[in-house]
C-alpha cells in the first residue's frame, strides 16, 4: 500500500511547526507550503505529511520516517531534542527489530511517538 499523505492534528501549530522544520531534512523532507492553520512537508514538489490545528488525538500514535543513513537518524534525534522534543530513545541498534535496525524515537510536542529508521 502506497500512502498519498499523512496528516497529523496539533495543538500548537508553531510549536509543532518549529520542531517538525528542524527534523525535516533529516527524513528527507522540506517545507512545501505553510498556512495559518496547516504547514506541509514533502520530498518533491507536493506534500507528503502535514500538521494542521486540531485537537490532537490521544491515540498513542507512532509514526516512522525511513531514512538514508544512520547519520540522518542521529541528526533527526539532535535537531528535534533541540527543537521542542523529548527523548523516547537515543539513536542505536535495534537488534530485536533486525541486526541492522538503526534507529531514534522523539516524544513531539504534542505526545506522539516520531521514530527514524535505518536499515542500512
Amino acid at each position: 500500500m502506497k500512502l498519498g499523505h499523512i496528516g497529523l492534528p496539533v495543538a500548537d501549530i508553531d510549536l509543532s511547526k518549529t520542531f517538525y522544520d528542524s527534523i525535516s531534512q533529516s527524513v528527507g523532507q522540506k517545507l512545501i507550503s505553510t498556512h495559518k492553520d496547516f504547514v506541509g512537508y514533502g520530498a518533491g514538489d507536493t506534500y507528503e505529511f502535514y500538521i494542521h490545528t486540531g485537537k490532537p488525538a490521544i491515540s498513542g500514535l507512532h509514526l516512522c520516517f525511513e531514512v538514508a543513513t544512520r547519520v540522518d537518524v542521529e541528526s533527526f534525534y539532535r535537531e528535534g531534542l533541540t527543537h521542542g522534543g523529548s527523548d523516547n530513545g537515543a539513536p542505536g541498534v535495534r537488534a530485536e527489530y533486525g541486526p541492522t535496525y538503526y534507529a531514534a524515537f522523539l516524544i513531539d510536542p504534542n505526545g506522539n511517538n516520531i521514530e527514524a529508521v535505518c536499515r542500512g
